[in-house]
């Protein structure tokens, strides 16, 4: 039990700091070779704060533990829009992004109707198409959208233009390796908790994996918003939460895992994070801010769902 947990802490902290190298060296790399730095806050962000999502949700499902590879997508989504969310508007009000919200919303659901009954290789392989699809609407944003901050506040926080390509890239390198072993060990942790004291591997997996992996998108909120890079922070959170549905659910689906009989993860919990999808695509479609008070209520439905995904 306690080398579990002992795992899980270790495994926590070094997959922040890994998963922290990785997409500032990759958001470094991209800015200096002129991608645009729209493109690179919500597309390469997004992903590589979802990489380690993706890894642990592929590793469980290589290891036979569905149930933790989709709850980790479901906790991550639903922490993301609600838990983190809510701590970066705690920390200072944020403008909201409107493009990615109904594709994070349609996401969602797609991942949610795929999830009933186990995700298919074919529903796998049409979440990916999917994820192609919304990057391409998402490339386009500039020509339509010009007055958006986020490509502002990434430029900021890469500070590309002080660095070397070259160390950059091996930063990006390094990142990625220290993110796949990293995951490794807080998906053994977790699993070695939930042996030991009976919980289900996706109540773990929608908890202590999930929180664990969302680790990741709760440093760039919080450097974003210290910055006070508010649009990052939201493009960050729907960049991850789009990457989280179609990305990750497309892997779960073409590796081929078995079908899920949890209904606490499959209805309650995809549902939950359909409606805080939901929610915030309104919020966003009616006005660009997220108050203080707003913050606080998220956090506080964050932890009041948590129980009902036992």
């Amino acid at each position: 039990m306690l080398l579990g947990v002992a795992a899980i802490i270790v495994g926590v902290a070094a997959l922040a700091w890994a998963a922290d190298q990785f997409v500032i060296g990759a958001a470094r790399v991209a800015l200096i070779r002129n991608v645009p730095s729209l493109v690179v806050g919500v597309v390469i962000v997004g992903f590589g704060t979802s990489a380690p999502e993706l890894l642990v949700s592929a590793l469980a499902v290589l290891d036979d533990n569905t149930a933790v590879a989709v709850g980790n997508v479901v906790g991550s989504n639903l922490a993301n829009l609600t838990l983190l969310l809510g701590i970066g508007a705690v920390i200072v009000e944020s403008r909201t992004v409107r493009l990615e919200a109904p594709l994070v919303l349609a996401a969602t659901i797609a991942f949610a109707f795929a999830v009933q009954g186990g995700i298919q290789r074919w529903e796998g392989v049409l979440l990916v198409v999917g994820l192609a699809g919304s990057l391409v609407v998402i490339a386009r944003q500039p020509a339509a959208d010009p007055t958006d901050a986020v490509g502002d506040d990434v430029i900021e926080l890469a500070d590309a233009e002080h660095h070397r390509f070259g160390v950059e890239v091996g930063r990006t390198v390094a990142g990625l390796v220290a993110t796949v072993a990293t995951a490794q060990l807080l998906l053994w942790g977790a699993m070695r908790v939930a042996d030991e004291t009976g919980l289900s591997g996706g109540f773990v997996g929608v908890t202590l994996v999930a929180v664990g992996t969302s680790l990741p998108e709760l440093v760039t909120v919080i450097q974003s918003a210290r910055r006070r890079e508010t649009d990052l922070i939201v493009g960050n959170l729907l960049g991850s939460n789009l990457f989280n549905a179609l990305a990750v659910g497309g892997v779960i689906g073409i590796l081929g895992a078995p079908a899920l009989d949890d209904t606490s993860l499959t209805i309650v919990g995809a549902g939950a994070a359909v409606v805080a999808a939901g929610l915030a695509t309104i919020a966003m479609a009616t006005r660009r801010t997220v108050t203080r008070t707003e913050g606080i209520v998220l956090i506080v439905a964050y932890v009041a769902t948590i129980p009902l995904l036992t």
